[in-house]
């Protein structure tokens, strides 16, 4: 098999619901970088006893959302990281143009020279409520099915514990409508400015995970990610 190259930095953009989380993770079994997600970022830093620990820690007790230059600056925090010199994938960040406008900065002033690779996926409002509306989650073990797409065996109970399926409190039509106005107003106009990206690629996020797809004339056989992902990822 032939050597895998060194992806760089990724950017998985997409609506509430459209995969990204998804997909990172199978990106990250592909080429071994971190998934870096602003929400994973949010909890962690806020169980830290420093001091951005505790100015997040604060904002979320208020109930306030957490403000760009706290975000930038957990997001600054985690790509010092040692693991992410080859590359890594952030799960949807940038959200706002100020945040965009603080990575360009970051990347523009880079020394690795590893391109950039901004991939935005799109899904209709059906089938992302349909993603929404359908979650269930076991409790117990952690498992997600969606009852439209990947039912348990038995309605309403996990298939590996027989715990009874929860429903999050946002997953709901009116939860996904505020978010997509949010979403609308503050993230979808990062979306095209990041077509000036080394790659910039728009792909669809409609279809299944394909159990495998051989990538660029056959050199890899990859598990799991989307055909229309992988496109777009690989092609520069």
């Amino acid at each position: 098999m032939a050597a895998k190259a060194i992806p760089g930095p990724i950017l998985l953009l997409g609506a509430p619901g459209s995969g990204k989380g998804t997909q990172a993770k199978e990106l990250v079994k592909i080429w071994e970088i971190p998934q870096i997600s602003t929400g994973d970022l949010l909890r962690a830093t806020k169980e830290q006893d420093t001091p951005l620990g505790r100015m997040v820690k604060e904002a979320m007790r208020r109930g306030e959302l957490v403000s760009d230059s706290l975000v930038n600056q957990m997001v600054a925090v985690r790509l010092e990281q040692p693991d992410t010199v080859n590359g890594y994938i952030l799960d949807g960040f940038p959200r706002t143009l100020v945040q965009a406008a603080w990575l360009d900065e970051r990347l523009t002033a880079r020394e690795s020279g590893l391109p950039v690779i901004a991939v935005s996926i799109q899904v209709d409002y059906n089938q992302l409520l349909r993603r929404i509306t359908g979650r269930r989650n076991c409790p117990v073990c952690g498992t997600i099915y969606n009852i439209y797409s990947q039912p348990p065996q038995r309605s309403g109970f996990c298939d590996l514990e027989g715990a009874a399926l929860v429903q999050r409190a946002d997953d709901t039509e009116k939860a996904l409508a505020e978010r997509m106005r949010a979403y609308e107003a503050l993230t979808a106009p990062v979306i095209e400015p990041a077509d000036r990206y080394d790659c910039g690629r728009h792909c669809c996020g409609c279809s299944a995970i394909e159990s495998e797809w051989s990538v660029i004339g056959g050199q890899w056989s990859v598990p799991g990610a989307s055909d229309g992902l992988l496109a777009a990822v690989t092609d520069h």
